[in-house]
């Protein structure tokens, strides 16, 4: 297995101003329909699993802190939040309640402060997260010039480096692309495409479905014509009336997140392999 290395270098950007103070959200709530995970480690959520000693969420965590970009950390709709928090010692955080699934979730706590600040959304499941993944996902999408972006990871990238694990795949014109759980709201303008994820999240594991959410043509120039996902990206703004585009990271690493047991055993691996 080939890993690819994710710390800082002294070859990385300074962070522009408008990602000095971005706020964050770490969705660390169950699904309705349960988690089979966590229930056959016996926690009462996928934030409690440990991973090398140390909570899946308190890596992501520790990560988010140690990024040059990270201000106040909500973590949004953990269950016994109470048990970890005094035991693990964790960066400064505030626990604020979740609602009936992720996108539902970030709705609500988008709703309760005012929108001065970028907001980055990700996942407690991402153990792999890296400042640098963070800043480069932050610094990319300063120059991307959109309201909302969306972190994707290559096919080809992730399999160099994981040849065994499976990811959902987004096949476009260019290439095919796994998601990263990052997600950048740049404005206020972003919360109308979280409205519409509320919508479509039962179809998250079938793309084809969520195109013909926005209507015929549209749905059949993405899965007919086979665009580039930027092509694509530009397809679901016009529809959404919102600017969103993709922010292509180099780190398998990113596309990395443990929803079953043969991923918390390939991230235990990785983890121990680095920490020789």
């Amino acid at each position: 297995m080939t890993a690819i290395d994710t710390k800082h270098t002294g070859f990385m950007k300074k962070p522009s101003e408008t990602f000095s103070n971005v706020e964050v959200l770490v969705l660390a709530g169950a699904r309705a329909s349960g988690d089979e995970l966590a229930q056959a480690h016996g926690v009462p959520s996928k934030a409690h699993i440990r991973v090398a000693g140390r909570s899946m969420i308190a890596r992501v965590l520790d990560a988010l802190a140690a990024s040059q970009s990270a201000n106040q950390i909500y973590v949004v709709g953990m269950q016994a939040y109470d048990q970890l928090q005094p035991a693990e010692g964790w960066p400064a955080v505030r626990h604020m309640s979740g609602a009936r699934g992720p996108a539902a979730s970030v709705y609500n706590v988008l709703t309760q402060f005012e929108r001065e600040t970028s907001v980055l959304v990700t996942t407690c499941d991402h153990a792999l997260l890296s400042p640098a993944i963070i800043d480069q996902f932050l610094q990319d999408t300063d120059a991307a010039n959109a309201d909302l972006t969306v972190a994707l990871a290559r096919r080809e990238d992730i399999e160099a480096a994981y040849p065994d694990v499976r990811r959902t795949y987004l096949n476009f014109g260019d290439g095919a692309y796994s998601s990263c759980n990052l997600f950048c709201l740049k404005t206020p303008a972003a919360n109308s495409v979280v409205k519409f994820w509320q919508r479509a999240e039962q179809d998250r594991k079938q793309p084809w479905r969520i195109a013909w959410r926005f209507g015929i043509i549209p749905a059949l120039r993405i899965l007919i014509g086979r665009p580039s996902q930027e092509k694509v990206f530009a397809i679901v703004s016009k529809c959404l009336g919102v600017t969103i585009k993709a922010v292509v990271l180099p780190y398998a690493d990113a596309a990395v997140d443990v929803d079953t047991q043969e991923d918390l055993t390939l991230v235990e691996r990785v983890i121990a392999e680095r920490s020789q």
